[in-house]
């Protein structure tokens, strides 16, 4: 009898170590955060950096056409940003002071503004225009897009426009970005801007901007009503399912896609992750009470926090709970991004591998990580060549 009871308690003591083990090793394993592997990667140009000037839409606009570029079998490009930027600065300010002032007129910008500048204007090279020309190494915006706003405003606040007001303003961006050049001589030829363009050979009309919002119709076109989207550009209208089938296909068919997303929420960290863990659907009492009834807040406040660090369930998005979040200014037009891949976590869920330009900043040196519905609840818009969108959605559009 006691022979019996000695091996029922060893066998009870193995089962308690046993299950221990497993739990520390659960608990590691949660630890390590997160672990991708790559199932698809089209070839996009080097990281950049915006540094400190408002200008992600720049940036992520060039990286779509550059890798656009590398798409179609055409040599590696550096295009400048800020020949981009000068442009829409001083578009920018005709429309304001037209509009007495009543427009957004600030840093920001949309993808459409890198369209219209290589459709109108043309393209540079990044060696032939820096815009650097106030002695910094890096880009830094505070001073001039605080002059050119002081400018505007006095411009209409005086109601009596001369005729030099432009060439005033000009002085001003010319003063930090340069003098854009009428011709310039490039690897040994000589080109103007629009002539630059044409060589390499992008065309911005095939270019198609597609959102998600119930207050306007699907499947037909509208303006986004976000403030950068000063020049009131239009995008096409589906369903949230069918804007991530369309960043799915385009990827998985070789292209990329430029990214407009809301970046100020908690899941979108500066380690290079952006996930929507969902933290008001965590049962922290649950099945395991034992466990939870004895946290502190602050304790069950760190077991959330560990749903930031590694894989764990995400939120549900909805087309109701997305409209929600953009109607009561949840959802924001932050920051524009270049997703080129798709890649796997260590527990088999999809993300989108993204371009960023912050510089080779965070655990994958400027690459970030965006779940499925990170990118389905907070999109504002995408920009994606119009061969990459699915035939039947293609179709529903219109576009040919």
């Amino acid at each position: 009898m006691k022979r019996s009871k000695l091996l029922i308690m060893s066998a009870m003591l193995m089962t308690s170590m046993l299950t221990y083990a497993q739990e520390e090793k659960k608990e590691n394993n949660e630890e390590e955060g997160f672990i991708f592997t790559t199932v698809k990667e089209n070839p996009i140009t080097s990281i950049k950096n915006q540094n400190r000037s408002g200008t992600c839409w720049s940036y992520s606009g060039n990286g779509l056409l550059e890798a656009e570029l590398l798409r179609m079998g055409k040599p590696e490009a550096d295009i400048s940003e800020m020949f981009v930027v000068y442009h829409n600065y001083m578009d920018k300010a005709d429309k304001f002071v037209r509009m007495h002032g009543e427009t957004n007129f600030a840093a920001g910008g949309s993808f459409y503004d890198v369209l219209y500048v290589l459709k109108n204007y043309g393209a540079l090279p990044e060696e032939v225009y820096k815009g650097l020309n106030y002695g910094e190494e890096n880009h830094v915006h505070n001073e001039m897009d605080a002059l050119s706003r002081a400018y505007v405003d006095q411009v209409i606040k005086l109601k009596t426009l001369t005729p030099v007001w432009k060439k005033g303003y000009s002085g001003i961006i010319e003063a930090y970005l340069g003098e854009v050049p009428e011709k310039f001589t490039y690897n040994g030829k000589e080109y103007t801007p629009k002539s630059y363009a044409k060589e390499l050979g992008l065309n911005a009309d095939d270019y198609v901007s597609i959102t998600s919002f119930t207050h306007h119709p699907f499947y037909e076109q509208f303006v986004i009503e976000i403030p950068d989207n000063w020049r009131w550009a239009s995008s096409y209208n589906v369903p949230v399912d069918e804007l991530n089938e369309i960043v799915e296909n385009a990827v998985n068919n070789g292209y990329t896609v430029a990214w407009g997303s809301d970046v100020s929420e908690k899941g979108f960290t500066r380690k290079g992750l952006a996930t929507l863990p969902d933290v008001k659907g965590a049962d922290l009492s649950g099945s395991d009470a034992a466990r939870w009834l004895g946290l502190t807040k602050e304790e069950k406040d760190k077991e959330i926090e560990k749903m930031f660090k590694s894989p764990s369930t995400e939120l549900v998005v909805t087309q109701e709970n997305r409209q929600k979040g953009f109607d009561n200014y949840e959802t924001t037009d932050d920051h524009g991004m270049l997703i080129y891949g798709i890649a796997n976590d260590q527990k088999g869920n999809p993300y989108y591998m993204v371009k960023n330009s912050w510089g080779e900043t965070g655990d994958y040196n400027g690459i970030w990580y965006a779940s499925v519905p990170f990118l389905k609840s907070k999109t504002i818009n995408i920009v994606v060549h119009k061969d990459a969108l699915p035939k039947k959605i293609a179709k529903k559009l219109g576009v040919k």
